[in-house]
């Protein structure tokens, strides 16, 4: 892994129409914010841009439901963003808008200095147009049947139940949603980015790392499902870009352009530029240089974001960015899949959704539970899903009976047993230890270990994967507490209470290194800590390479004889009161009649014929596993044909599949499938497949995947 001078995060800029979800929470801002509070304790320079994206035509949407102005609706969910991150302790540097005059500015310069240099085609199309409303419709101003899916409700961009990404001509049956009108087709003019020209070059960079002979990233350190959409996009062949949008709300193009009358910058171009205003922003702020984050090529660029925004953070950004040509591109792109919810996909306008606002108020003082639960079911390959029961779950079980008993075990027998001072102890002194023998570096040879497990947790963190760090966290909580029940120190200490003082001093020890250690995933837990040590706050300068650095010498975070608090509880049990509260409201607050019409079966179509009876041991025969896609392709040349990568955990295989006129090869990347895999390997257009997807085909003859549930890991048989 290479090593950068400093280090430049940003996560996705949430779109100011709505107030934040968990979703949100999963998707691209806690993993980024762990990532960045330990590189932080690491004493890295490193600084975290964020802010709000507040153009593109659902901003306007919005407003002329509620008879505001799109300033109006803006400020409102700018404000709440920064209040809902703040209170849910995500650590950004800067929190930024891209209403704001630097960005404008920025994003300006940006536009000026490709037109300048010849990067833009400038193209007359058609476009559709409102004739009632007298105006050209941005894309989300459109809807109609995706081609792809048969979503009656697809976007002019996006199909959001299958995940295409559309052009609006795309569209059967398009309506305008000013006026419910089907619009026209008029020709206008716009600027565009031809990807087309960047694919050799986007191509090494992602599949190599390269670029112009410099290696910037390693392609194995990027996730499976972002690289494989990369490959996807770029294995269909890139399509010029329109860069400009016939708008009234937005960025305007730059005035000393020819033609510009009425453009504004397409949200695509805009917003990611958001994370260079903001940058320039806080530089502004902090008396710093802005260009040493952007233009450095010691500085790593990391992107969190959800997998809906791989293609414009892995393609799209970079291209613009390499165009400019003063930029760097990212080292990495660290994209979460989906978090679904109950049992369903979260949806904000059915108000199927916990929101993160709500939460807090709900549910005070619990903000770290709240992290907890979505750090350990984050989305880091696959969809995951959070319940009321599981939170719950969680709560009780992991953080109250491991962490905080263990923690508050060890505070309440040190003022029981030394006035609640660290014990002193003769380092020469003999006890036993867990593997039931003498060991005279016993409370030694624990730091070590406790080191070790540390620097496991940290390689994990590093590698972004955040679940795993969190799981190695609990496990030294749960190694503090095995020392403590093993040596039983209320059973021995009247016998044998030189020993005890060893057990007690490294358990404290344990405790305070949980206090910087939980810091990235818990940090109003790990203040707790502190506070109940009587500790220094943590201000992550530093704090836990200084303490690995101690640590290594045998030196536990705790000096002989220092004073800690006395006892508080960390954390309290939910009751079930609680949880029946918020589920109860979920299910009153979503839009019941959307809601129940998930759930209610159409009119029974006329069955499809059984076939021929078969015997028990023709079933026994097919050997069906669970496995995931890792990776798609059209077929050339084959119009209902996609080559499939299935990763079946024991190893990976190439399917052929004939449903390339139900699915997008992008949308089923990172979907988890059954596949009958004794299947007789057999060529179709000169690819062996190796295996069968499972398929359900309904009465309209549309298909959907027969999927095992997300918690199945590939490779696992279904019988």
């Amino acid at each position: 892994m290479r090593q950068f001078k400093r280090y430049l995060v940003t996560s996705a800029l949430p779109y100011a129409n709505g107030p934040l979800h968990i979703g949100h929470l999963a998707g691209a801002y806690l993993s980024a914010d762990v990532y960045v509070r330990f590189q932080r304790l690491m004493g890295k320079d490193i600084i975290f841009m964020c802010g709000s994206d507040e153009h593109g035509a659902a901003i306007t949407i919005k407003a002329l439901k509620e008879g505001l102005q799109p300033q109006q609706v803006v400020d409102r969910y700018h404000e709440l963003f920064k209040d809902t991150f703040e209170r849910i302790g995500v650590s950004f540097d800067m929190y930024h808008r891209t209403s704001a005059p630097i960005h404008h500015e920025t994003s300006q310069e940006f536009f000026t200095k490709l037109y300048r240099k010849g990067e833009f085609e400038e193209k007359e199309s058609e476009q559709y147009y409102d004739e009632e409303a007298a105006q050209f419709l941005a894309d989300r101003y459109i809807t109609g049947t995706c081609p792809k899916c048969g979503n009656p409700d697809a976007y002019g961009d996006q199909c959001e139940k299958c995940g295409s990404t559309l052009n609006p001509t795309d569209l059967i049956d398009p309506v305008s949603t000013l006026t419910g009108k089907k619009p026209v087709l008029r020709k206008t003019v716009h600027w565009y980015l031809p990807l087309d020209k960047y694919e050799t070059w986007l191509r090494e960079w992602i599949e190599t790392g390269n670029l112009d002979g410099v290696s910037l990233h390693d392609p194995d350190e990027w996730k499976n499902h972002v690289l494989g959409q990369c490959r996807s996009w770029l294995d269909g062949g890139l399509q010029p870009r329109a860069m400009t949008r016939d708008l009234d709300w937005g960025v305007d193009v730059p005035h000393d352009i020819k033609g510009h009358e009425g453009k504004k910058l397409y949200v695509w171009m805009d917003a990611p530029i958001g994370y260079i205003s903001a940058t320039k922003q806080w530089a502004i702020d902090n008396k710093k240089n802005w260009k040493k984050y952007w233009q450095d090529d010691e500085t790593a660029l990391v992107h969190f974001i959800g997998k809906d925004n791989i293609v414009f953070h892995c393609l799209i950004f970079p291209a613009i960015l390499k165009a400019h040509g003063d930029y760097n591109l990212p080292v990495n792109v660290p994209a979460n899949q989906f978090m679904n919810l109950e049992g369903k996909k979260i949806s904000t306008s059915r108000n199927w959704a916990v929101w993160v606002h709500e939460y807090l108020d709900d549910i005070p003082n619990k903000q770290d539970e709240l992290r907890y639960t979505m750090i350990k079911n984050m989305p880091e390959q696959k969809d995951s899903e959070f319940t009321w029961k599981g939170y719950q779950d969680a709560v009780n079980n992991e953080l109250v009976n491991n962490l905080a008993n263990f923690v508050n075990r060890v505070v309440v027998l040190t003022h029981k047993y030394y006035d609640g001072k660290v014990p002193a102890f003769d380092e020469s002194q003999e006890i036993i230890g867990p593997e039931d023998q003498y060991d005279a570096s016993y409370h030694d040879s624990e730091l070590l270990r406790l080191f070790d497990d540390i620097q496991a947790m940290n390689d994990h963190i590093r590698s972004y994967d955040f679940r795993s760090a969190l799981r190695v966290l609990m496990e030294i909580s749960t190694k503090g507490n095995q020392i403590l029940q093993f040596n039983q120190p209320w059973k021995t200490i009247k016998d044998d209470p030189e020993s005890v003082k060893v057990v007690m001093n490294l358990c404290l020890q344990y405790v305070a290194a949980l206090g910087v250690i939980c810091r990235p995933f818990m940090p109003f837990t790990s203040d707790k800590i502190r506070l109940l040590l009587n500790q220094k706050p943590i201000v992550e300068k530093g704090e836990l390479v200084k303490m690995l650095d101690d640590l290594s010498e045998n030196i536990g975070p705790l000096k002989k004889n220092h004073k800690i608090n006395e006892p508080v509880h960390l954390f309290t049990r939910i009751d079930d009161e609680v949880i029946n509260a918020q589920i109860e409201k979920l299910q009153a607050t979503a839009k019941v009649e959307e809601v129940q019409s998930e759930n209610v079966q159409k009119e029974q179509p006329e069955a499809t014929p059984l076939k021929p009876e078969i015997t028990y041991e023709d079933f026994v025969k097919m050997d069906i596993r669970t496995a995931t896609i890792v990776a798609a392709e059209k077929i050339e040349k084959a119009d209902k044909l996609l080559k499939l990568t299935l990763d079946l955990g024991f190893e990976t295989r190439t399917v052929v599949s004939g449903i390339a006129e139900h699915f997008a090869p992008e949308a089923v990347i990172g979907t988890k499938v059954s596949i009958l895999a004794n299947l007789a390997p057999r060529k179709m257009r000169g690819v062996e497949s190796q295996g069968m997807i499972l398929m359900a085909e309904n009465s309209e003859g549309k298909l959907s995947f027969v999927s095992p549930a997300d918690s199945w890991e590939n490779g696992q048989s279904i019988k």
